[in-house]
């Protein structure tokens, strides 16, 4: 139903200091700037960067994951921990390294297999949710499946467009919190489809037309689906 990550938009207090952190730490291109929002290109889906002007915000402390390339990581060690202090861990033999955004976005950088050079894709997303059976099963109705389940079920990973985790509230690796009233961005070829699959579960529909349908999910997280 959803096949790919169009963006995920973050709030952030002042576009230059997290323009500095993206495009010069990070070495993401800067795609478009508007008055009060910059977009990133991070592969195939943008990462955008919005003042709290207007609705939708973007979403706080969201821990989110970019994809590199397998033999980029021990590069990108060296280079950030020279500024940061990064936070390691092990997924089988892939490795991913943790840091913040001026903002207090927890950002992973973690070995995909991708093509590079550089960050190539956004891989992972987490939410904050209320109540985990209830967001799960809203997902669940957009094609989404669990593939992990986390100790106490605090926690809900499952597999789709990219990896969305679920989170009760609860600090994760590196003290990672899931993210609030997120903004993101789903491709689909139905939009009104995508609508249908949860319309009895939405909290609020803010917009549908045929090439785009905005919602808000039981947490409030906001999910465009266009095509």
């Amino acid at each position: 139903m959803l096949t790919g990550l169009s963006w995920l938009a973050l709030e952030v207090k002042y576009l230059e200091p997290a323009r500095s952190f993206y495009e010069e730490t990070l070495a993401l291109s800067l795609r478009e700037r508007r008055a009060d929002e910059l977009a990133f290109a991070a592969g195939e889906t943008d990462l955008v960067l919005r003042r709290p002007e207007a609705v939708p915000r973007g979403g706080l402390h969201t821990h989110y994951a970019f994809s590199i390339p397998d033999a980029e990581y021990d590069e990108w060690w060296d280079r950030l921990s020279a500024d940061y202090d990064l936070e390691e861990v092990a997924f089988g033999s892939a490795k991913s390294l943790y840091l913040y955004d001026p903002d207090g976005n927890c950002v992973e950088l973690g070995q995909q297999g991708v093509d590079g050079p550089g960050i190539d894709g956004i891989f992972e997303v987490v939410l904050e949710v209320e109540d985990l059976e209830r967001a799960e099963a809203f997902y669940t109705e957009l094609g989404f499946e669990t593939v992990d389940v986390g100790d106490e079920r605090k926690r809900v990973r499952m597999n789709g467009p990219m990896a969305l985790e679920l989170w009760e509230p609860h600090l994760g690796i590196a003290d990672a919190r899931g993210g609030v009233h997120v903004d993101l961005g789903f491709e689909t070829s139905e939009p009104t489809g995508a609508l249908e699959a949860v319309s009895d579960r939405v909290s609020r529909v803010d917009r549908v037309a045929d090439e785009e349908v905005v919602v808000r999910d039981p947490d409030g997280h906001v999910l465009t689906f266009t095509t």
